[in-house]
């Protein structure tokens, strides 16, 4: 399968990539390499097939339709994510610019690659958003999270073993978020 990982450089996405690529998938990685991102965390995989890396912001338009016209992929895997709580109160546009813009330009590059498509690889394109609390907030005492309910808005650390059984209303997309605690 050719993946699409954005944030693939960071301590999640580069170990993701590895297990990704081990398995025997074809990874593209786009990461803009800033404060979480590293490149040599994907030294191992330079040069193997199999492994692609991208050095581009998820907030350019344009760069995220390039890379989608040149990765062809078959599902797309969104960690890219400004998540430290500290850092966002010393400089909340960059927050906004990546979780929310960004989100939005990598969602609307997918769409306009979704549509290019037909047929089989059409209704089996999957887009997966991946982040923590940091990003979506705390849950509180009463609000559901649970393993045994994989279609929940809220699916804890297991979703990566019940990610197969993930279904959407609207083929191709997956209107979930991975949490972890």
């Amino acid at each position: 399968m050719r993946i699409l990982v954005t944030g693939g450089a960071g301590f999640i996405g580069s170990n993701l990539t590895r297990l990704l690529v081990a398995g025997g998938h074809a990874v593209t990685v786009v990461d803009k390499l800033t404060y979480a991102g590293n490149l040599s965390s994907l030294a191992d995989l330079q040069g193997k097939p199999g492994f692609t890396f991208v050095q581009a912001d998820i907030c350019d338009a344009e760069a995220m339709r390039r890379t989608f016209a040149a990765a062809r992929p078959e599902a797309v895997m969104h960690l890219a994510a400004e998540s430290h709580v500290d850092r966002s109160i010393d400089g909340p546009g960059e927050f906004i610019a990546t979780n929310v813009t960004g989100t939005f330009q990598l969602l609307q590059a997918a769409l306009g690659y979704w549509r290019s498509l037909s047929g089989a690889a059409k209704d089996a394109f999957r887009f997966l958003h991946v982040s923590t609390d940091e990003v979506f907030g705390s849950l509180g005492p009463t609000d559901p999270a649970s393993t045994s309910r994989p279609r929940t808005t809220r699916i804890p650390r297991t979703a990566r073993a019940r990610l197969p059984a993930i279904t959407s209303p609207a083929p191709g997309w997956i209107p979930t978020a991975c949490r972890s605690w």
